[in-house]
């Protein structure tokens, strides 16, 4: 009841991150009918373009053998054995395509639906695989009774195939047990490729229901409910706690070192009260007056108490302080619109004291 309203709550689509995540613990969409399918190919290939070459060969064989006995000596266990490793090679020449090709198409199409990829959790010991009730659960769960309901369709569309194209000639094909043996080859190709070609079809559609299903069942098993998607999307953009926490910490330091730097400014521009900044000008460091402090209320209060206990000039001018507060940054170069009024300013710190240059 449980797992129930837990899948009912999944109504969110699966985040790229979740699907990588699933992919790299081996959890990804994989339809077994689709080799099956594949498998089902290279037989009928082999039918048609491998196996009546190899069958006459074979067939020449035991014509050579049925009717030329003299020509194999069976008069000890060397002889038999000869025997049997060459008709052995002769079935093994015939089979062989069958086995390469089932093997490489089987392959291809599990390669094309997933590439693959070493898992370890895949081998990694669970206790529930160890357990019976997860066990039973498997099997008679949802995906047990699909892989159920498939196999059952599989074994009764073969057995309908294979009742339907031998019913009108069942008499014909057993007469042909009697004939001559490429007569009987013959016919046994023709009814071979005529259930081939339906068992082939079959397959077709079960593995595209198998295909379509197993996409659907994956995508639906890794939906995610509301709180995942909070949960995941607050992992990878950060707890926003813990991120203004941070951010309150570094504009601490920020200011921390911006105070610092005042005793070290040429002079001070302010608001009486609200605004503050600090302006540090030497000749031989730079071009341009550079703002080392600057602040607001409390702060700009600190900025002016520092600048009075260093000797700093501190001058008001509500419109300049303003101003610069909004437009330029700590540590950056005063813009060439404040020059001329910044170059008052600094003319009169020099005409009163030649000694602030620092």
């Amino acid at each position: 009841m449980a797992d129930d309203e837990d899948k009912e709550s999944k109504t969110e689509a699966p985040s790229e991150k979740k699907i990588r995540d699933a992919a790299e613990k081996g959890n990804t969409p994989f339809a077994r009918e689709i080799p099956v399918f594949a498998s089902t190919v290279a037989i009928y290939l082999f039918l048609v373009f491998f196996l009546p070459g190899g069958f006459l060969r074979v067939t020449e064989t035991l014509r050579d053998l049925f009717g030329q006995p003299d020509a194999w000596d069976l008069e000890n266990s060397g002889d038999v054995v000869a025997l049997f490793r060459h008709l052995g090679w002769e079935a093994g020449v015939l089979l062989l395509p069958a086995l390469v090709m089932m093997m490489l198409f089987g392959l291809a199409a599990s390669i094309l639906q997933n590439m693959p990829s070493p898992v370890l959790e895949r081998v990694r010991p669970q206790m529930s695989r160890l357990s019976p009730i997860k066990g039973f659960t498997r099997i008679f769960g949802k995906p047990g009774l699909v892989e159920f309901g498939k196999a059952l369709i599989k074994v009764g569309a073969v057995s309908v195939v294979v009742v339907l194209v031998l019913w009108d000639d069942y008499f014909a094909t057993l007469d042909a047990m009697f004939s001559d043996p490429a007569v009987i080859f013959q016919t046994l190709a023709s009814k071979a490729n005529t259930i081939m070609v339906i068992i082939l079809f079959a397959t077709a559609v079960i593995a595209a229901i198998d295909f379509a299903w197993t996409r659907h069942h994956w995508y639906s098993e890794l939906k995610m409910t509301k709180q995942e998607v909070k949960e995941e999307h607050k992992q990878a953009q950060g707890d926003p706690i813990i991120k203004s926490r941070l951010r309150s910490i570094q504009r601490d330091r920020a200011r921390k070192r911006m105070i610092a730097s005042v005793p070290r400014a040429t002079l001070v521009i302010a608001n009486p009260t609200h605004f503050a900044v600090a302006l540090r000008y030497v000749r031989e460091e730079q071009e341009a007056p550079v703002v080392v402090a600057k602040g607001q209320d409390l702060v700009a209060l600190r900025i002016r108490e520092l600048a009075e206990e260093n000797g700093i000039p501190v001058f008001e001018d509500p419109p300049l302080a303003r101003s610069m507060f909004a437009q330029v940054s700590v540590d950056s170069v005063i813009p060439p619109v404040f020059y001329k009024a910044v170059a008052e300013l600094i003319h009169r710190v020099y005409a009163a004291s030649p000694q602030m240059r620092r």
